[in-house]
């Protein structure tokens, strides 16, 4: 079969096509014949911690496909999901809606497990309350943005692009502030009556964390989700961390144990599948590109001129 391997070297990642067996699952694990799968800037681009220097490994982390044996349609978590079949274990599996097309669903587990964790087994996030986005076009910003609006919350988003701002009106963006820089806190409290917003998603990174602190509301949550921005400290206002009650928490997968994965997904089919069954949620897929284009949708990621989600299509 054909499969992409990944090698960190320096500040780059390398993609590699191979020619190799198909893997023969083992005890818990379903074989996919992997249909469609999507982009990770976490994975791709150098920085992020997620693929370590040394021998290359399979690239991907998600897919869609049918069961081998069963022809039961699933999406989930599948590393080295940029193939032509994958592993996925059993907990990781999520229904695919008749709905969805392939590269939707390959477009939602990841991005969808990270908006579970943060909006509601951490964030807590409630109908009516107010939640800022850093960096919405992104795709986790743009699921955050759906998932919200789905829930009943009222969402700002930062961009550095107005016309991307005016796309995501039609999701039901309550307000985008077109910035890049630490400068939204004033346009936040008009929004919300000088309250401030209840969470904060920040996909930005460590540039505007600060402003995101400035920006929360009494009792506000914090999520810290990306560094695009590749800015690792930041400063704390313990003070506004005190005074207002915070909490602060990351969002990541990197070590979460099996048991706190299939947590989160059976959280995601409970909250979210009934969503993209009815299409009250669909992925928002900016690009498909075929198995062998990954390198041009690599290079198409790191343009950041996407808005969602990029797709690949076996």
């Amino acid at each position: 079969m054909k499969a992409y391997f990944l090698q960190s070297a320096g500040d780059r990642m390398n993609l590699e096509l191979r020619e190799v067996p198909v893997l023969q699952p083992g005890p818990n694990q379903l074989l996919v014949k992997i249909r469609a799968s999507s982009l990770n800037r976490g994975e791709l681009i150098p920085g992020h911690g997620l693929v370590a220097a040394g021998a290359a490994k399979p690239a991907g982390q998600e897919a869609a496909g049918e069961v081998e044996g069963t022809g039961a349609r699933v999406m989930g978590r599948c590393p080295g999901g940029f193939a032509e079949y994958g592993l996925m274990e059993a907990s990781d599996a999520i229904p695919v809606p008749p709905n969805l097309s392939w590269e939707e669903a390959g477009a939602i587990p990841l991005a969808f497990m990270v908006v579970h964790d943060m909006l509601v087994e951490q964030g807590n996030l409630k109908p009516g309350e107010w939640l800022l986005v850093t960096g919405i076009s992104s795709g986790v910003g743009v699921a955050a943005l759906q998932a919200a609006k789905a829930m009943g919350a009222k969402v700002i988003g930062t961009s550095g692009s107005a016309e991307k701002l005016d796309r995501l009106k039609a999701l039901g963006l309550d307000m985008g502030i077109r910035t890049r820089e630490p400068d939204f806190h004033d346009a936040v409290m008009k929004a919300t009556g000088g309250k401030g917003v209840d969470l904060v998603v920040n996909n930005v990174g460590g540039s505007v964390f600060t402003e995101c602190i400035r920006a929360l509301a009494y009792r506000g949550r914090l999520a810290t989700v990306g560094y695009v921005d590749r800015v690792m400290k930041a400063e704390l206002d313990i003070d506004a961390l005190h005074a207002k009650r915070l909490r602060l928490f990351g969002v990541s997968n990197k070590h979460r144990t099996a048991g706190e994965r299939a947590t989160t997904v059976r959280g995601l089919i409970a909250d979210f599948l009934p969503h993209f069954a009815s299409g009250r949620i669909k992925p928002l897929i900016d690009r498909v590109y075929r198995l062998e284009e990954l390198p041009q949708a690599k290079a198409y990621m790191e343009s950041n001129a996407h808005l969602g989600k990029i797709a690949i299509r076996m």
